[in-house]
């Protein structure tokens, strides 16, 4: 029975734990594609924002959402 308790709480918190793992390597890639970005100021400033609140979505641990602005960011990035 245990066993079963242990199994059923592995599985689920295993997807918070891929997400939690996510943001970091998307926050490295939005970073590293800022450098050679050719946006307008307005686009850059939106990506740098939205690069900020997803650290700090990420930091307050809502994973989903910090998911959400990195892609967004990422998108306006074209990556």
């Amino acid at each position: 029975m245990l066993t079963r308790i242990s199994i059923a709480l592995f599985l689920a918190l295993a997807p918070v734990t891929a997400f939690a793992n996510s943001c970091p390597s998307q926050m490295a890639a939005i970073d590293a594609a800022l450098q050679t970005a050719s946006l307008s100021e307005a686009d850059m400033n939106k990506v740098k924002q939205l690069r900020q609140q997803g650290e700090d979505l990420h930091n307050a641990g809502d994973h989903p959402g910090s998911e959400a602005a990195l892609g967004e960011a990422k998108r306006l990035l074209g990556i």
